[in-house]
């Protein structure tokens, strides 16, 4: 079962360079905005993506979609798992809620 990772600690991995962020949303929505230094990669993407976009798999990996109703990080992260990633989190508040803390996003 995937892990679920804080906004505060995900912040902190992201300062100190500790985690790889994956935006499950992908196309115009990453394109708009995204989490700092996330690789875009979509359920149907993670079979043939994965392995060029994400370090070894005993990194930790973050995955995030727009809100905790998206369920598109769920199914990014299980397909992580089942491709044997083994330290996949889920920001489960999404996007959404990092924006509204104020906190910095990039874009394409």
């Amino acid at each position: 079962m995937t892990e679920l990772i804080s906004r505060d600690e995900l912040k902190a991995r992201i300062d100190a360079g500790t985690v790889t962020v994956v935006d499950a949303l992908g196309g115009s929505y990453y394109a708009q905005q995204h989490l700092p230094g996330a690789v875009e990669l979509t359920a149907g993407q993670v079979a043939a993506k994965a392995a060029d976009v994400l370090p070894d798999k005993g990194a930790t990996i973050a995955v995030y979609c727009s809100n905790p109703a998206c369920g598109n990080s769920q199914e990014v992260a299980v397909k992580l798992e089942q491709l044997g990633y083994t330290d996949v989190r889920k920001y489960r508040e999404g996007i959404q809620d990092w924006v509204e803390a104020g906190l910095p996003v990039q874009s394409a």
